[in-house]
């Protein structure tokens, strides 16, 4: 994710489909752990997955913590689903298996 738009897309996207950004921070081992960790799986099928290099991009990192009144953190996973965040983890308690489950209820 580069842009603003691309979240307002993203954010329309999610009215039909549950979309998933996770926000890294290239300075922080932890973040990179968690990124290489969700790297080995294999995504779901139909649930988009956004990368957010917030350092790079920070202006969009904060109007996610903004729009969803989510605390900013990193790493960070987000699920949108309907133009809301219904899922948000930080740290180590990113998990894959919960971030499917959570993507995929209905």
């Amino acid at each position: 994710m580069q842009d603003e738009k691309q979240l307002d897309e993203i954010v329309a996207q999610s009215n039909t489909t549950p979309q998933v950004i996770f926000k890294h921070s290239t300075r922080c081992s932890v973040s990179s752990m968690a990124k290489n960790r969700l790297e080995r799986e294999e995504a779901p099928n139909g649930i988009p997955f956004y990368l957010l290099d917030l350092i790079r991009y920070r202006n969009i990192s904060n109007r996610i913590a903004s729009d969803f009144g989510v605390r900013h953190q990193s790493p960070q996973v987000l699920v949108i689903d309907k133009g809301k965040c219904t899922y948000d983890e930080s740290h180590s308690g990113i998990i894959f298996d919960e971030i499917e489950t959570a993507a995929l209820q209905k």
